[in-house]
């Protein structure tokens, strides 16, 4: 039974629902970068990263290149990288939002103070 591509998606997201897997689908956006590069860019222990890696290369995210004792991994494709910058976009577009809104309020407390000291007198 095949599964509804709504439920794929879900499964999609859940497997990124990871900080540790963001931040090395972030650290691979450039290019190719050897664990050790990601152990020092990332505070995790070896065996941590390693699990991240794995499950990044299962979902056929990442792919592994294992040049003498170097072993660098790289995105699988530059789709990744495009939805990581969607990620980013959006979430600039949610706290500008909520910036404004904060200052908003912050004005609407400050003139109902001003209403407030100005009555009392």
């Amino acid at each position: 039974m095949q599964v509804p591509l709504y439920q794929a998606k879900a499964e999609f997201f859940r497997m990124l629902g990871h900080p540790v897997r963001i931040r090395v689908l972030e650290l691979l956006q450039h290019g190719p970068v050897p664990v050790r590069d990601l152990l020092a860019d990332i505070d995790i222990e070896p065996s941590s990263l390693s699990q991240q890696l794995a499950v990044l290369r299962r979902a056929g995210i990442v792919v592994s290149v294992r040049e003498g004792s170097t072993v660098r991994y790289a995105l699988a494709g530059g789709d990744v990288a495009e939805l990581l910058r969607a990620a980013r976009r959006i979430l600039t577009e949610l706290l500008a939002g909520q910036s404004e809104l904060l200052a908003e309020l912050r004005q609407a407390d400050t003139s109902m103070a001003s209403v407030t000291r100005s009555g009392a007198g």
